[in-house]
């Protein structure tokens, strides 16, 4: 039975379509994957990007979602399903690496910490539940910023007034800088933060991905510099990547499984 809304249910379809893909599409193609009238799809396009549900690029005459989408997802995931599977994990994770450990989403171009389970004995960190911090200072925003379509990240950086810092200069003030931060991330498969949010403190991070491969969160461990080297990184990224496969699997609908020897 058809919708007695046909405009609100058009609108959700474009915005499901946007956010099933790795690009921005054209509005074109857009009218034919959903069969709908050009005339259609360019007046429902134009109230999203008005609204910042969807983002325009001019260059490549496409359109991909825009912050206020962001926005809304992360409000869904922070609310009940991704908190609820994720604290028992988290909590299994620090007792398994005996350091602390937190779960976050991305909030616009801030990370908003959902869960965060501190290890035994470990000082309290800045990423309660809650708190938010800008996303290219942090593992956990770094490792959601690298699984994103470039052009989403541009969105979310757009100038350099979009970049901050805090006590500690994280070296990244430029979307240039941000962008060889992000392809390292993507090369080595985890994000890593060396004090740029606490002084003495570096995190690992490994992002959670939806049904349609899209970036929703990240699990991160933050720990002493001088307590956990580099040449001791492996145990706990192994750790790091079975929680993210074993909440990866729970948010799209999979029995769990650990995740690939590496």
């Amino acid at each position: 039975m058809g919708s007695k809304v046909p405009a609100a249910e058009n609108t959700l379809r474009v915005l499901r379509l946007l956010a099933s893909r790795k690009s921005p599409t054209p509005a074109a193609m857009i009218a034919k994957l959903l069969e709908l009238p050009r005339s259609s799809v360019y007046q429902l396009l134009n109230v999203m990007l008005e609204q910042g549900f969807i983002a325009h690029y001019p260059e490549e005459k496409a359109y991909g979602l825009g912050v206020s989408s962001f926005e809304l997802s992360s409000a869904y995931t922070r609310q009940e399903p991704l908190a609820r599977f994720g604290a028992p994990l988290i909590a299994q994770l620090v007792d398994k690496v005996g350091e602390s450990a937190h779960l976050a989403v991305l909030h616009g171009a801030d990370v908003l910490y959902i869960v965060e389970e501190r290890a035994k004995g470990r000082p309290s960190l800045v990423t309660e539940v809650g708190v938010r911090l800008p996303s290219h200072l942090t593992a956990s925003g770094r490792a959601i910023l690298a699984a994103l379509p470039k052009s989403q990240v541009r969105a979310l950086y757009p100038g350099s007034a979009s970049f901050s810092s805090r006590a500690q200069d994280s070296g990244i003030n430029s979307y240039q800088q941000l962008r060889r931060e992000l392809d390292q991330t993507a090369t080595r498969g985890f994000a890593v933060e060396r004090e740029d949010v606490t002084a003495d403190f570096h995190s690992l991070a490994v992002e959670i991905l939806d049904a349609n491969g899209w970036p929703v969160a990240a699990v991160a461990v933050t720990f002493l510099g001088d307590r956990v080297p580099e040449d001791q990184w492996d145990p706990l990224l192994e750790q790091i990547r079975n929680t993210a496969a074993q909440l990866t699997s729970r948010i799209q609908g999979r029995r769990n499984s650990p995740a690939p020897a590496v």
